[in-house]
């Protein structure tokens, strides 16, 4: 066996010696699975992104609480007397001034102009209260200041502000028929937030004509095991109709449908691509074995076996192949990954900006693909080439 290695090495390295002269026939197989590679990992990327964004906005000690039968922010209502309820609950975290970390939220969507296209886009605009700040991970206003209490002022998110046009400092937005002053840009660390409007709740309920209803509540627990005591005494109170949820569990279930969605429309478009990557695969090292199938029966009259033959071939194939997937890794890692886009997500019909994420993870994957490729277009040239019988091989030539 290790003879058999050891020739295999050898003709490979013959092989791919000669593969200057061969330049435009195995371009054919870099070019076609880097671009199977590239097309895959772009909508990977846009995925992965997609779902880092709201998920990343999760925490698992905090609960997000809905009307019974809602599945998102945009249909779900819930009265004044039911938020006192909720957060006069034990297993609520409070602050330095023993006030609940508690926050019901108004929640609309506002048509804003985007700054590319100068079409409208769907922006979601949260009513708060200043305990929300708080509830979210890494926030931090970053321009301006925050709003005061009863006004008609406005803070928005960094990527908001990207991506749609007259939210900039001291602009006055007309949303949903109010006018709104921005005073303050924030960031949230890169996640869902900061594709969102923020002003205050009680305002908004009188400005978006929502009475004396918000559309959810987010409140943080004294630590993530109390999670079960805490919908214990929800379920024990008639007066509560409402679903709660892990901060985390409802980002990842809004998240799913729409990565999933991606996901399925890149494998789509790369399985299509990948068959014709898989011919021009075939068709290369058909080729390349025909133009060497008397330097082949050389070999093999000299006391090559097959089995070199064969893996020499495959090698190559390989080789080209890793060369496509490194190429086509690499040039989306350059081209998309940190690029910033936006999005309709489906469970709130409104934008959410994020950014591609070419991962590690996905660089690895589109080498494995690849070498799949490769493998699977080397493979039957390879057989052909150590079945030709030498006598034949030499009197074709």
């Amino acid at each position: 066996m290790l003879a058999a290695i050891k020739q295999a090495l050898a003709i490979a390295a013959i092989n791919l010696g000669s593969l200057r002269n061969r330049l435009g026939a195995s371009s054919v197989i870099v070019v076609g699975i880097a671009g199977v590679v590239g097309v895959i990992t772009a909508m990977l990327a846009m995925a992965e992104g997609f779902q880092q964004t709201l998920e990343g906005a999760g925490r698992t000690d905090q609960v997000v609480l809905l009307s019974t039968g809602s599945s998102d922010e945009m249909s779900s209502g819930i009265t004044r007397d039911v938020v006192d309820i909720i957060t006069s609950l034990p297993d609520i975290a409070r602050d330095a001034e023993n006030t609940p970390l508690a926050s019901p939220e108004v929640y609309v969507v506002s048509n804003v102009p985007k700054r590319t296209t100068d079409t409208d886009a769907n922006m979601p605009v949260r009513g708060v209260t200043l305990a929300a700040p708080e509830l979210r991970e890494d926030f931090a206003i970053i321009e301006g200041r925050m709003f005061q209490s009863g006004r008609n002022e406005m803070i928005v998110g960094r990527s908001a502000v990207e991506q749609f046009k007259g939210l900039d400092m001291g602009s006055v937005l007309s949303a949903r028929g109010s006018q709104w002053t921005v005073v303050g840009i924030f960031s949230t660390g890169g996640n869902v937030y900061e594709s969102e409007a923020w002003v205050d709740a009680t305002v908004a309920q009188t400005a978006f004509r929502r009475g004396n209803v918000f559309q959810s509540i987010r409140l943080r627990l004294e630590h993530e095991d109390a999670f079960d005591e805490f919908i214990a005494a929800l379920e024990t109170d008639r007066r509560v109709q409402v679903n709660a949820m892990r901060e985390t569990d409802y980002f990842t279930k809004q998240s799913q449908a729409l990565s999933a969605t991606i996901r399925g429309f890149g494998f789509a478009i790369g399985l299509i691509m990948a068959i014709g990557a898989i011919f021009g695969a075939l068709n290369t090292m058909y080729s390349a074995v025909s133009a060497r199938k008397v330097d082949i029966a050389t070999l093999r009259a000299l006391g090559f076996g097959s089995f070199p033959v064969v893996t020499s071939i495959l090698l190559e194939s390989l080789i080209l192949a890793l060369a496509g997937g490194i190429l086509g890794g690499l040039g989306m890692y350059f081209i998309l990954n940190g690029y910033t886009i936006s999005t309709l997500n489906n469970a709130t019909f409104s934008q959410v900006v994020f950014d591609f994420m070419v991962t590690p993870e996905l660089l690895l994957s589109g080498i494995v693909i690849a070498l799949l490729l490769g493998l699977i277009g080397g493979l039957l040239p390879a057989l052909r080439a150590a079945r030709v019988p030498i006598a034949v091989a030499f009197r074709d030539f």
